[in-house]
């Protein structure tokens, strides 16, 4: 898939920063520069929820990719692999967050957060109370709601970014893992 519109040009300062960070500019913010306030309050809520600290990161980042693979995000699931690296999380098993079902390197818990966040990204969603009850006992509150809000942020760039027409850059190419193929959805192969 080629972007759907093209890259706007980014003021120096924010490439540099992007470089610095990230060894790349995302295609993403060049595509959302289009609208600079757009653009400027997604990196900066993006960045709130990134700092959120009450439920553990690599449960968020374990949801994120869940999320990216069900809506079909490369782009999400190359820069997730990039991030788990940063987090110390096991590579083989963030590689493995595409076919969660059908891997055993996850724990029940880890396995419930990346049904739940599936169960988020559904259209309608298809969270149950039982679903939830058991993740609000074990994770409790703050890190339960934080969650909840983290995997709604992540929903929304990664269909903004596929809506785009953005893909995967090569960020996880640091990890040295391949990229997870993720599993074909039944309406997408009758396409």
């Amino acid at each position: 898939m080629a972007l759907r519109i093209p890259r706007a040009e980014l003021p120096a300062e924010i490439e540099e920063n992007m470089l610095k960070q990230l060894g790349a500019v995302p295609e993403n913010v060049e595509v959302t520069w289009h609208s600079p306030q757009v653009a400027r309050d997604n990196l900066e809520f993006g960045g709130k929820v990134g700092a959120w600290g009450d439920a553990d990161a690599g449960l968020k980042s374990y949801a994120h990719m869940a999320v990216a693979a069900q809506v079909g995000c490369s782009w999400c699931l190359d820069v997730g692999y990039f991030q788990a690296r940063n987090q110390n999380l096991d590579l083989a098993k963030a590689s493995q967050v595409p076919v969660w079902r059908d891997s055993d390197v996850f724990t029940p818990l880890e396995r419930d957060v990346m049904e739940y966040a599936e169960a988020m990204t559904n259209t309608p969603p298809t969270v149950t109370d039982a679903q939830y009850a058991s993740l609000l006992e074990r994770l409790g509150a703050p890190a339960m709601v934080e969650l909840t809000a983290y995997i709604a942020f992540v929903n929304l760039a990664t269909r903004a970014n596929v809506a785009n027409g953005v893909t995967s850059q090569g960020f996880s190419a640091a990890c040295e893992i391949p990229l997870a193929a993720r599993p074909e959805r039944p309406e997408a192969a009758a396409r």
